[in-house]
């Protein structure tokens, strides 16, 4: 439940051209205001689970946007149910929307487009259907090979904009092709984010290499047993994962609001896995390229 320092879970992942919303707990449309995330062309929102804490700021959201004038589709992915949930809170008698909202059923295994990135359901270990998402960014262009392309004086402009882009150019009788000239294509960026769940292999596997992590650590170590019998993990078992999986940097998330410091959490998985952190209301992070 919310407290007086942190709102209902809700992730936003901002690339150029489209928003990612992970789960969408009440409040979130206010939050996306406080934050300046603006509303993008291309909106798409991912529920890991069907407990109100979770989904029940979708209907807001909707109204919000409607209210904006919003005319582009938005999107709504998650677990088997999210159908039956969105019929329920979006009958006519609670407002009209002014545009289409496109529901997606999906499971473990199942993957969506969303501008340049590919969005893939895992299964975790909270509720029967439960999963989480990995976000992963598609491989950017290799770097121009400079020294070469300057040596054969070829001009920077449209001709290594052609190279970069995959086409082969001729330039003073000879042909260049992007092998040549260009290095080996770039990794993207990866974000994992888990929901409420227990660890488990699945979640080790999807966030094998990632450069975030955003995992469950709703309790203290103190409180293990409760973790184990509500479904939820620790933060030293969320530091586990992440030093197990070698990700680059590790998010606390979904807090108990009993840890009004959350320095212990903190502290507790900085002893396993120093890149921790706890995932603080309206806080942002521009994950770096690799």
């Amino acid at each position: 439940m919310p407290s007086k320092k942190r709102n209902l879970p809700a992730i936003a992942v901002r690339t150029s051209n489209a928003l990612t919303i992970l789960d969408c707990g009440e409040g979130t449309q206010r939050q996306m205001i406080y934050a300046g995330l603006g509303m993008k062309e291309e909106i798409h929102v991912f529920v890991t689970h069907l407990h109100g804490d979770h989904v029940l700021g979708i209907p807001g959201l909707l109204f919000t946007l409607s209210m904006n004038m919003r005319k582009n589709d938005v999107f709504v992915h998650g677990p088997e149910g999210i159908s039956d949930f969105l019929k329920a809170v979006l009958r006519p008698q609670l407002g009209v929307l002014g545009f289409r909202v496109v529901v997606d059923e999906i499971g473990p295994g199942d993957r969506v487009r969303v501008g340049n990135l590919t969005v893939e359901a895992f299964k975790t270990d909270h509720t029967h259907n439960s999963q989480g998402y990995v976000i992963e960014e598609d491989p950017r262009p290799g770097r121009m090979r400079e020294d070469y392309l300057e040596k054969l004086g070829v001009p920077r402009g449209p001709l290594w904009g052609m190279l970069q882009r995959g086409k082969p150019i001729e330039f003073a009788g000879r042909k260049i092709t992007p092998e040549e000239a260009v290095g080996p294509p770039r990794p993207g960026r990866k974000v994992v984010y888990t929901g409420d769940t227990r660890p488990s292999e699945t979640i080790l596997e999807a966030a094998e290499g990632a450069d975030v992590l955003i995992h469950d650590a709703t309790f203290d170590s103190r409180l293990a047993d409760k973790a184990l019998e509500e479904k939820h993990s620790t933060a030293l078992e969320a530091a586990k994962t992440a030093a197990a999986a070698q990700v680059r940097r590790l998010y606390l998330f979904h807090i108990s609001p009993r840890y009004e410091d959350t320095s212990i959490l903190l502290n507790e998985a900085r002893k396993v896995f120093p890149e921790s952190y706890v995932a603080e209301d309206l806080e942002s992070y521009a994950v770096p390229f690799r």
